[in-house]
């Protein structure tokens, strides 16, 4: 490997077999393999590598400060997507099984940054359930607030809650499973009340939608549920101004 053009590699142990595959993965963005999923300031392709469907995320390279402080100071983002997939799993929080991290450095400065994992086996995300009248809609909202209030509870919080990062489906024996995901900006520091009724402020929904997820996430907390979908309520206005 030459000094300056390092590239770092890290895999899930039970996804060692697919180490190929996460070292060609700048090649095949370049090539246009897989399907475009997303395409923003970030880009999002699926692979299916040996029958197993794969997300990919290429995270687009940062500024000159943070292409220095993500070469030697800092963990870059698909790093902490990494990471921070394994403390949710950890802890029985659903997010999709994390495969590695791939990046390359080109002498001093940071480059190029893929995060993979398996692709999420939920069917829908939060605008979907919000959409209409979708079926046993209250019982899924309240499972968002719980799995919420477990994430702050650990001293989380994730900064871009918003209606694509929340993906779930009804299992056949009626359980709801949930998924977070786009980790990389989840931050480490207690929840208060404040901050914690302030992060559903992202998630569109009718007042009563709203109410829903303020009293069960208050409820599992221990806080006042009017209270809560006061605190909604007023930074959703506040981010309308």
């Amino acid at each position: 490997m030459n000094i300056f053009h390092p590239r770092t590699l890290v895999l899930s142990p039970e996804f060692s077999h697919l180490e190929e595959f996460m070292l060609t993965i700048p090649e095949r963005f370049r090539n246009n393999e897989g399907t475009v999923i997303h395409k923003g300031r970030n880009e999002l392709r699926e692979f299916k590598i040996n029958g197993i469907p794969i997300v990919v995320k290429s995270f687009r390279i940062p500024n000159i400060i943070n292409r220095i402080a993500y070469g030697f100071l800092r963990q870059s983002k698909a790093q902490r997507s990494y990471i921070y997939a394994k403390m949710l799993l950890k802890n029985g929080i659903g997010t999709p099984a994390p495969i590695g991290y791939y990046t390359e450095r080109k002498g001093f400065f940071f480059s190029l940054s893929y995060y993979a994992c398996l692709k999420s086996e939920c069917t829908h995300t939060y605008i979907d359930l919000i959409k209409s009248d979708y079926p046993n809609q209250e019982k899924i909202l309240r499972a968002i607030a719980r799995v919420t209030a477990r994430i702050h509870e650990l001293k989380w919080i994730h900064k871009d809650y918003s209606r694509g990062n929340i993906l779930f489906k009804e299992t056949s024996e009626g359980n709801i499973k949930l998924e977070i995901i786009d980790l990389n900006r989840i931050r480490f520091q207690k929840v208060n009340m404040k901050k914690g009724c302030k992060n559903f402020e992202r998630l569109p929904g009718s007042p009563k939608t709203l109410r829903i997820l303020a009293n069960e996430y208050a409820k599992a907390r221990g806080f006042n549920p009017d209270k809560c979908y006061e605190i909604i309520l007023a930074n959703r206005e506040r981010q309308r101004n």
